[in-house]
């Protein structure tokens, strides 16, 4: 039993990161839609954080109510870095790319991330790419296999696969086609969007080391997301029919939006950070791609071609490959256990004479002396 509880607890990370993206999946398909219905994103955005908020402040209240550290300027500081890059500049950046994209072409650019946290967590210094280990190299090659199935699936199409057929097409049918223009705007958009999640995840991270309290560092995002998120849509949305709410698709967006991708999402994230890592976290990222690509394909009429199947192969691939590195890394770093030249000291609360030793070596040759007042 204990070591089935050993690997449950390992699964942990990887069973959350898959659950927040199916989420995130979730929430490309319900944006695609509110975008085709004419829904300003700015203003989805806003009230996804006021939603976010209304959720995750009780929630705070509730499960860290006890032992709950106090808020110093520099969690304050983390609080607000995290809403400017994963609340506002992400979120609208994301929004603004499915508006002119299309939802399988906006998480297929997103998987760059998964690039551009490791790039910065080695400038950083928070993540050694140790190039000269199997592990090391391991990372970086699912890293590089991912990013090539990305490139496949975005600029190669191939012949179209009818691999199955719901008849359900949610897209108004006099959706405008978009323009050349606005598909190279829309690509710019998402890579801008990415290098912004990155760095959230590298200060979520530090956060969630700081202040390891989940549910109040999400409401603590949210909040301050809200408050940033709320200001640019006024200042931008001009049509005040865009804010009107009623018993319609939008709230069901607004609410999908809010409390299961902007809290519960939030959170799962938060939780794998502080147990594996932004690298970690960010390569399930292709995830969504594959999910989100599936889903286009049954309910939006985005047809599945051989570089979508090539590409999400390599995609899995790639993940698989970062993911043994990661595991492999972690183990070396759990087994390694410096005893050289170390004083070895031993504190009991029971009358059991322990000898001293100057260093490991001695204890073990049995070299060590006892104290002279037990002698």
């Amino acid at each position: 039993m204990g070591r089935i509880g050993e690997v449950l607890h390992g699964l942990k990370p990887v069973i959350l990161m898959i659950l927040a993206q199916m989420i995130w999946a979730g929430m490309n398909i319900l944006d695609k839609l509110a975008a085709n219905d004419d829904i300003s994103m700015r203003v989805l955005v806003a009230y996804r954080w006021i939603i976010a908020s209304a959720f995750s402040v009780p929630l705070a209240l509730v499960f860290d109510r006890k032992n709950r550290p106090k808020f110093t300027w520099k969690v304050l500081l983390f609080g607000f870095l995290t809403s400017l890059f994963g609340g506002f500049l992400t979120q609208n950046l994301m929004a603004e790319s499915l508006v002119l994209t299309s939802a399988t072409y906006v998480s297929a650019i997103i998987n760059l991330v998964s690039c551009f946290t490791l790039i910065f967590s080695a400038i950083l210094g928070i993540e050694k790419l140790g190039l000269k280990t199997r592990a090391g190299k391991a990372k970086v090659s699912g890293m590089l296999i991912g990013i090539s199935g990305t490139i496949i699936i975005t600029f190669y199409k191939g012949v179209e696969l009818k691999i199955w057929s719901t008849n359900i097409h949610l897209l108004k049918p006099n959706n405008k086609m978009q323009k050349a223009n606005h598909q190279i705007l829309g690509c710019f958009v998402a890579f801008c969007s990415s290098i912004t999640y990155s760095l959230w995840l590298i200060v979520q991270g530090k956060l969630s080391k700081i202040y390891p309290r989940h549910y109040t560092t999400t409401a603590l995002m949210s909040l301050m997301s809200s408050v940033q998120c709320v200001i640019f849509a006024l200042c931008v949305e001009r049509d005040w029919s865009q804010w009107k709410l009623g018993w319609n698709f939008k709230l069901l967006v607004i609410f999908y939006a809010g409390i299961m991708t902007s809290v519960l999402m939030m959170v799962f994230i938060a939780m794998s950070l502080t147990m594996r890592g932004p690298v970690f976290v960010s390569s399930f990222n292709p995830l969504t791609l594959l999910l989100t690509a599936i889903a286009s394909s049954l309910i939006l009429q985005e047809m599945l071609h051989l570089g979508s199947i090539l590409g999400g192969a390599l995609i899995v691939i790639g993940l698989y490959v970062a993911l043994w590195g990661q595991s492999k890394e972690t183990k070396e770093k759990s087994n390694f256990v410096p005893i050289e030249n170390e004083l070895i000291e031993v504190v009991s609360d029971t009358d059991i004479c322990i000898p001293q030793a100057s260093s490991s070596k001695e204890l073990l040759k049995g070299t060590a002396k006892f104290p002279k007042e037990l002698m």
